[in-house]
């Protein structure tokens, strides 16, 4: 365990400060331990404060080294159906965006990520569900200009995840907390136990 000084939570507040509850990924049946960690390496990098999980045949995969510990500081909450998992995000007031290689997807980049945002990303074979497809309130897709359709599940997640990223520096939305005060001490106290 790594010993609680000043530095330490200096830097614990310092992360904190830049979370962003309004930007947030939605892993239907992502099942390899590899890209889940990969995953919430990456949203702990953009200011991620929880991530979302469907995985109906129980649970989620464990955690290897690939996360490099970030599951620690990025929330992972698991529903038991997307159904469940829309209508939780959609009370929060997100707009759920799923990827997709369908004809009508937009272009990633074109999405406006400092807007309250979820992106839904699929099983490593099968990519995003029908019923997610229908349940979202747009497609998107990344350009691919080579033989290959589609880049790695975990891959993808950061493509799009940096680029919401870049909009939300642009805006000056990591400027300042964005997390209600009483949620800022919960999740550093929580963060602080860690």
């Amino acid at each position: 365990m790594r010993e609680r000084t000043p530095q330490r939570q200096k830097r614990l507040e310092e992360v904190l400060r830049r979370r962003q509850p309004d930007l947030t990924a939605l892993l239907e049946n992502v099942h390899k331990p590899h890209n889940l960690s990969a995953i919430l390496r990456t949203c702990d990098a953009v200011g991620v404060l929880e991530a979302h999980a469907v995985n109906p045949t129980g649970g989620v995969p464990t955690f290897n080294e690939t996360s490099g510990g970030s599951h620690k500081w990025v929330y992972l909450r698991v529903h038991p159906s997307t159904e469940e998992a829309f209508r939780h995000l959609r009370e929060r007031g997100f707009r759920i965006y799923a990827t997709a290689l369908r004809e009508g997807a937009q272009d990633y980049r074109e999405v406006d990520y400092t807007r309250p945002t979820a992106i839904v990303f699929g099983a490593e074979k099968w990519g995003v569900s029908e019923e997610a497809l229908a349940l979202s309130d747009g497609l998107v897709h990344i350009p691919m200009l080579g033989m290959v359709q589609s880049l790695n599940v975990s891959v993808a997640a950061a493509v799009i995840l940096f680029e919401a990223q870049r909009q939300r520096l642009m805006a000056g939305l990591y400027d300042r907390p964005r997390l209600d005060p009483e949620l800022y001490q919960k999740v550093l106290a929580d963060w602080l136990r860690k």
